[in-house]
């Protein structure tokens, strides 16, 4: 009790900073009128709007929908409902279920919903906390994985001594000016969650099965070693190498290879990249592959939702995780269904983007959604990026990641 006391004080806490309490509440004890808060990006936007106007018309009512981007959409909404207010559903990723169950704003779903309606999902679509399931899910993934342009580089590396000999070849410098026009491999170097599977590759995770720091020893060294020497030792990576410009590069043919997430699979197609996905490499032939973090995002149910509003609800969370919505996104924008008999459906079986999302999917790793995953992030950030710009040794970072998370963990376990 101490300790969920705590975690609520230290989250009150923060909220009060970004403003009071007592923001209204979505489409309130109009039954008719229903309000989702949501951080999709626009493609994945537009395939709501769909599902949502398809519902709309079968159930004369009203839905709305607010965007905001990730860290907003939490803050808002905790403060939001903490309130008394909030929209009806909140629609993001599994770990923003920590903070949001602690607080006690969200509803376990397990007894709101009806037994059978959890039978459709994949195994590892449901994410659960305290016992409880949180979030509905209508995709699993939001994984990251290796992109290649076929154009510049026919079959991906399999290793990492492949990953850096293939880059080296693809990192061009035309003019002999110490200026590269083209670079082997591009990165997100100012975020942890880049850095997790190469120390997975290497190994470690982040944390242990007491939801405690596991950051100060030789796989977080190494993978931060490695990531430092494609940029400063191989030179096969842009020195300020951040999403943006691992974006822009990769769409402009000036890059052979990226990391990055599935939710961007299809945009690059669509931009006229001939795309390669493919598992990132393991240390050396036979080892493990690297295994980054994976997830579902979902809907879940404001604490305040009236009794006579349940029933809709519980109809339009059937419906936005129904077969027929979750293929669409899964062949419109290759994100994986997180409902099992859409994988029969021809459309996502054949997929070839969705094969090769599902390979790198398959030897992930569950993200914890434990409100400890948090404070990790945050400790690690600071130091990764301290480390990318040559203000600390590997070593040193991997101590401090470890110290520094363990330390207000401990704190907010008093």
């Amino acid at each position: 009790m101490r300790r969920m006391t705590q975690w609520v004080i230290t989250l009150l806490a923060g909220l009060f900073v970004f403003g009071g309490l007592g923001c209204g509440m979505g489409g309130g004890n109009n039954d008719k009128k229903i309000v989702i808060w949501e951080q999709r990006d626009p493609q994945e936007r537009r395939v709501m709007e769909w599902a949502i106007k398809s519902f709309e018309e079968a159930h004369d009512v009203e839905i709305t929908l607010v965007h905001y981007d990730t860290e907003n959409l939490r803050t808002q909404f905790q403060t939001a409902a903490l309130g008394g207010g909030g929209p009806d559903l909140v629609y993001g990723p599994s770990d923003q279920i920590g903070p949001f169950s602690v607080l006690s704003i969200i509803l376990p779903l397990d007894d709101f919903m009806p037994a059978e309606f959890w039978d459709k999902f994949e195994p590892g679509a449901l994410d659960r906390l305290g016992g409880k399931v949180w979030a509905a899910p209508d995709q699993v993934g939001n994984h990251l994985a290796l992109l290649y342009n076929k154009v510049l580089l026919p079959e991906p590396p399999t290793t990492f001594d492949e990953l850096i000999r293939m880059a080296k070849a693809q990192t061009i410098d035309e003019e002999g000016d110490g200026r590269f026009e083209q670079y082997g491999i591009a990165l997100q170097l100012e975020e942890p969650f880049w850095l997790v599977p190469f120390i997975t590759a290497y190994g470690g995770w982040v944390m242990d099965d007491e939801s405690n720091p596991d950051l100060d020893n030789q796989s977080t060294v190494q993978a931060l070693q490695f990531l430092k020497d494609l940029k400063d030792k191989h030179e096969v990576t842009p020195k300020e190498s951040t999403y943006e410009l691992m974006d822009t590069l990769f769409k402009q043919g000036n890059v052979a290879m990226i990391v990055n997430g599935a939710w961007s699979f299809r945009e690059y197609i669509d931009y006229g990249i001939d795309l390669g996905i493919a598992r990132i490499p393991r240390v050396k032939p036979g080892g493990k592959w690297a295994s980054p973090m994976v997830g579902s995002k979902g809907y879940s149910v404001n604490v305040n939702v009236p009794a006579s509003k349940a029933p809709i609800i519980k109809e339009l969370l059937e419906h936005l995780t129904s077969v027929i919505v979750t293929s669409r996104f899964a062949t419109e924008l290759g994100i994986l269904p997180s409902v099992t008999t859409a994988y029969s459906n021809p459309l996502v079986k054949d997929d070839p983007v969705l094969i090769a999302s599902k390979s790198q999917f398959d030897v992930g790793t569950r993200m914890p959604v434990v409100p400890e995953m948090r404070i990790i992030w945050d400790s690690m950030r600071p130091n990764m990026q301290l480390v990318m710009n040559g203000s600390k040794s590997p070593a040193q970072a991997a101590r401090n990641m470890q110290g520094e998370a363990m330390q207000k963990i401990k704190a907010s376990r008093r």
